[in-house]
C-alpha cells in the first residue's frame, strides 16, 4: 500500500492506493483561509500538518489493516507559499501563499538586481512566487526577517513536522526563484538577491527519489509495521501531471481546481517569461514542464456560490449538461489577480453587460465561461512557448461538471476528457511518488494513464459563437484595466 497527501489551499486530501494502483479509500479536511489586507492571502502552517495527520487518522480509523501495509508515502502540495522558520524551527508568521499579491514592487526590484533572472529560474517575477514574498518580509518586517533560519514550501513544513527532516523536491523547488532550473539545483546567486544564502534552504532531492522515513510516533500512531519511506513528492500540479501520466512530451492537461493551470510536460528546460509561461522541472529526473497559471478557476465557481448562499451544484443545476451558446453576460475571473498572459496581481474580476432581465443562470454560465476564456489565453501563450495542443485531459474540482467540461471544449476549440480519478490527481500522483521511491520502478509502469470516462469536443455552431465571444472578452482587460 501507498499513501498520497495533497496539501491543497482549501483542504488536505489523503488517498490509499493499492500495490495495483487503485483508490482504494481517500479522505479530507478543509483548511481556512486569512486575508487580512487587500492582496493578502495567509495560511496557518501548523493548521495543514493537523489536516494532514487528521486525515490518516481517519483512513487508519477506517481503513487499519490497509493503513498498517502502508510502504512508501508521497506528498504533494500547493506552491510558492514562504513558511519561514526561526532557529527553534518553529513558524515565524503565518504563511504567506501562492495567490497572495502583495509584492509587486519587489518584484520589480528583484528583476533589476537580478538581470538574469529569467534564464536562470526560467520565469518572471511575480508576485505569487515565493523569492519576492522575502525581499517583502525585508522590506516590512526586517526585524522578522533577521530571525529567519530556514525557508520551506507548505509541503515541506508537512515533511518536517512528520519526518524531522528538511527537504523540497525539484518541481515545488522551481516556483521559488531560487532554483536554477535548468541545473535542478539552488542558485546562490539567485538566493542573494533576496538577502539569503544556501543555508536557508532544504536540501533537494527527486520527486521519485527518498526523501525521508516516517518519524516511529506516527508509524505507531497509525499501525504501520514498516520503516516507512517519504518520497520527494510535487507540486500541485507536476503531481497532478504523475497521477495522469503525463510523462512524456507533449502530454497535456487542464486543471480546474482553486487555480487553473494548462500543462504540458518538455524533455528540456523551454522557458518562455515573455509570454508569463512558467517553465519547472517536472517531478521525474530528465523532465521539466510548462504551464499558463490562471488564479481563480472552480474558486470563482465557489466564490458567487458563497455570495449567493447556494451550493455550486444547485446553481449549475438548471443549466443543465449544456448550452446553446455564449451567456448574453461576460465575466473576468481575476479574483485574485492573474498570471498568465498578464502578470498583473492588481487586476480585479468584472462583470460586464448585465440587464435588469439578466437572471442567475445567466450570471452563473457567465462564470464558467470566463474561466474557459482565461484557458484559452492561457493556452494561445503555450500554443505560441511550444506548438500547437490538440486535446487536453480535464481535472479538478471543475471536472466534475460534464457542462463545464463541455463549455471548456468549445471554447477552446479541441477534444477535452475527463477521466477516472480526475478529482484526487495530485493526491494520486502523490501516492505513485511514494511507490517509486520505495521499489525503484520503471515510472512508465506505475504513472499510467487513467480510464477517459468521457469526451467532449466542440460544437461547429457553439464553436463560432465562442469565438466571436472570446474576440470581445479579449477586449473587457485592457478596456477596464485602468478603472480596475
Amino acid at each position: 500500500m501507498y499513501l498520497g497527501l495533497d496539501i491543497g489551499t482549501s483542504g488536505v486530501k489523503a488517498v490509499l492506493v493499492s500495490e495495483a494502483g487503485a483508490v482504494v479509500a481517500t479522505a479530507a479536511r478543509e483548511l481556512a483561509l486569512s486575508h487580512p489586507a487587500p492582496l493578502w492571502s495567509e495560511q496557518d502552517p501548523d493548521a495543514w500538518v493537523d489536516a494532514a495527520i487528521g486525515a490518516v487518522d481517519d483512513l487508519a480509523r477506517q481503513h487499519p489493516r490497509e493503513v498498517a501495509q502502508v510502504a512508501g508515502i508521497g506528498l504533494s502540495g500547493q506552491m510558492h507559499g514562504a513558511t519561514l522558520l526561526g532557529a527553534d524551527r518553529r513558524p515565524l508568521r503565518p504563511a504567506i501563499l501562492w495567490n497572495d499579491g502583495r509584492s509587486h514592487a519587489e518584484c520589480i526590484e528583484l528583476e533589476r538586481r537580478c538581470p538574469s533572472l529569467h534564464a536562470i529560474a526560467g520565469n518572471l517575477a511575480m508576485p505569487g512566487f515565493t523569492a519576492p514574498k522575502l525581499l517583502w518580509v525585508a522590506r516590512h518586517e526586517p526585524k522578522l526577517f533577521a530571525r529567519i533560519a530556514k525557508v520551506l514550501l507548505p509541503k515541506a513544513y508537512v515533511r518536517y513536522r512528520l519526518t524531522g527532516e528538511m527537504v523540497e523536491d525539484m518541481s515545488d523547488a522551481s516556483g521559488t526563484l531560487w532554483l536554477d532550473v535548468g541545473l535542478r539545483r539552488w542558485s546562490a546567486l539567485l538566493l542573494h538577491a533576496t538577502g539569503l544564502d544556501l543555508h536557508h534552504m532544504p536540501r533537494l532531492v527527486e520527486g521519485s527519489a527518498a526523501s525521508a522515513v516516517l518519524a516511529p510516533e506516527f508509524s505507531r500512531r497509525w499501525g504501520m509495521a514498516k520503516e516507512v519511506v517519504v518520497a520527494g513528492g510535487a507540486g500541485d500540479n507536476a503531481a497532478s501531471a504523475i497521477g495522469l501520466g503525463a510523462i512524456s512530451p507533449g502530454d497535456t492537461f487542464l486543471s480546474l481546481g482553486t487555480s487553473g493551470v494548462v500543462f504540458r510536460v518538455t524533455d528540456r528546460f523551454a522557458p518562455a517569461p515573455e509570454a508569463a509561461v512558467h517553465a519547472f522541472c517536472h517531478a521525474l529526473p530528465g523532465l521539466w514542464h510548462q504551464m499558463g497559471v490562471m488564479l481563480s478557476a472552480a474558486a470563482s465557481l465557489a466564490w458567487l456560490a458563497g455570495v449567493m448562499e447556494m451550493p455550486a451544484a444547485a446553481l449549475l443545476a438548471p443549466l443543465g449538461e449544456r448550452v446553446d451558446g455564449p451567456s448574453p453576460v461576460k465575466f473576468l475571473p481575476y479574483l485574485d489577480g492573474e498570471r498568465t498572459p498578464h502578470n498583473d496581481a492588481a487586476a480585479s474580476g468584472a462583470f460586464v453587460g448585465l440587464r435588469a432581465a439578466t437572471g442567475r443562470s445567466q450570471i452563473v454560465q457567465a462564470v464558467l465561461e470566463g474561466v474557459a476564456f482565461a484557458a484559452r489565453d492561457n493556452l494561445a501563450a503555450l500554443t505560441a512557448a511550444g506548438g500547437p495542443i490538440t486535446e487536453v485531459d480535464l481535472v479538478g474540482g471543475g471536472s466534475r461538471s460534464p457542462l463545464w467540461a463541455q463549455i471548456c471544449a468549445d471554447v477552446l476549440g479541441i477534444a477535452v476528457y475527463r477521466v477516472e480519478e480526475g478529482e484526487v490527481g495530485a493526491a494520486l500522483g502523490a501516492a505513485r511518488l511514494g511507490r517509486l521511491a520505495v521499489t525503484g520502478e520503471d515510472p512508465t509502469q506505475v504513472c499510467t494513464r487513467p480510464r477517459r470516462l468521457a469526451s467532449f469536443t466542440p460544437r461547429t455552431s457553439a464553436a463560432s459563437a465562442y469565438d466571436e465571444a472570446y474576440r470581445s472578452w479579449r477586449n473587457l482587460y485592457p478596456a477596464l484595466k485602468e478603472n480596475l
